[in-house]
């Protein structure tokens, strides 16, 4: 396990490639549709989307636990859908842990380096060497039993790496921790990963979490990518309606395109009046559209001044978050718009009911495709 940290797809080298890959049980539904993609060496890439998408089933189909019905995929620019799950040299990592209960926590990490027939004297030292890593040198010699849920999912992070494999796998791996306990092994992972550079393939439903830790994400819906970018990308730049509403929180509203010029366009909405957006994914004038706005990026009152779309909105209600608010508010007839205020910057004399003058600049809204959310 060599401390040497590989930049992220430095050299922009290919690891694994899925190519035209599709998976149906019952030969009629696809599952995975036409999945192309490909995952470059030493990079942490998110599979995210809700229950069904074809997430978990395509990281099956990469360790080997599933077979495509079609496609190709390869590891290293060889293919490997007929090489069996142990000849993969692939590290998994599950949400239940998978270990061992009847043997020690040293046990658990030599065993897949006894399976590869490692010397012992070399098994010794890197059982050593992931224990330090993942802070559990004291507890080699007890049982998982013993262990709390956060100590026996670093056990089975040690024991995917302690093999020093070319791909890590990671299903659901935080699903059964609670909130703090989770994201403080969100960072664990994390910086093991920027400190090894091995390549990471993982999976999960929380977008919270996609955007912490990855390098890339791949958003899932019925079978196919919306869209693959890095975090920061995917929440401010979404390619469609459903990329919008499953990362992060959205305000939409509907409307009718009344032109486009460039990479500009303004709609209308159902009351009349007009707003001025970024024209990502639009039909011809007269087509409907759902204008995305967060709402982190609506400016209320005198903030407003200066914006291109203003309006007036009426306060429903103020949601304490801490931190922050979010403000509740009655906007071209849409009684869920949403606006996040830092409490520093929150008027202490608003109250609901108030008329409150709000606005958005034009690269902050943009128009997608009108499907609804599923």
């Amino acid at each position: 396990m060599s401390d040497a940290k590989t930049g992220v797809g430095a050299n922009g080298e290919t690891l694994v490639s899925f190519r035209g890959v599709q998976k149906s049980y019952d030969g009629e539904n696809l599952i995975v549709k036409d999945l192309n993609l490909d995952i470059r060496k030493g990079e942490f890439l998110t599979l995210l989307g809700p229950s069904g998408s074809g997430k978990t089933t395509s990281l099956m189909m990469l360790a080997g636990f599933e077979t495509p019905t079609a496609g190709e995929i390869l590891l290293a620019g060889k293919a490997i859908n007929n090489v069996p799950p142990h000849k993969r040299d692939i590290g998994m990592v599950f949400q239940n842990y998978a270990l061992f209960p009847h043997m020690t926590v040293a046990e658990n990490l030599a065993f897949p380096l006894s399976v590869r027939k490692v010397a012992k004297s070399e098994s010794i030292e890197r059982v050593k060497r992931a224990l330090a890593m993942v802070q559990l040198d004291k507890f080699r010699h007890r049982y998982p039993a013993q262990l709390s849920g956060g100590q026996q999912q670093r056990v089975a992070l040690a024991r995917a790496l302690v093999f020093e494999p070319q791909l890590v796998l990671m299903d659901e791996p935080l699903g059964a921790l609670d909130k703090q306990l989770r994201e403080h092994m969100q960072m664990e992972i994390k910086h093991i990963h920027q400190r090894f550079g091995v390549t990471v393939v993982y999976v999960t439903h929380d977008q919270g979490e996609a955007l912490t830790m990855s390098d890339r994400v791949a958003v899932f819906h019925q079978g196919e990518i919306q869209q693959i970018a890095p975090p920061r990308e995917l929440y401010e730049a979404p390619h469609n309606s459903f990329v919008a509403n499953f990362i992060g929180e959205n305000n939409r509203l509907a409307g009718q395109l009344l032109s486009r010029d460039g990479e500009r366009c303004v709609v209308e909405l159902a009351q009349g009046a007009r707003v001025e957006a970024l024209a990502i994914q639009t039909g011809e004038p007269g087509a409907p559209v759902m204008l995305s706005i967060r709402p982190e990026r609506v400016c209320l009152n005198g903030r407003s001044a200066d914006c291109a779309n203003r309006f007036n909105g009426r306060v429903e209600e103020f949601i304490y978050l801490g931190d922050h608010v979010r403000i509740r508010l009655e906007v071209a007839g849409n009684t869920d718009f949403i606006v996040k205020q830092p409490i520093a910057e929150l008027d202490p004399a608003l109250a609901v009911g108030d008329t409150v003058a709000l606005g958005w600049q034009v690269e902050h809204v943009r128009a997608l495709d009108p499907s609804p959310v599923e």
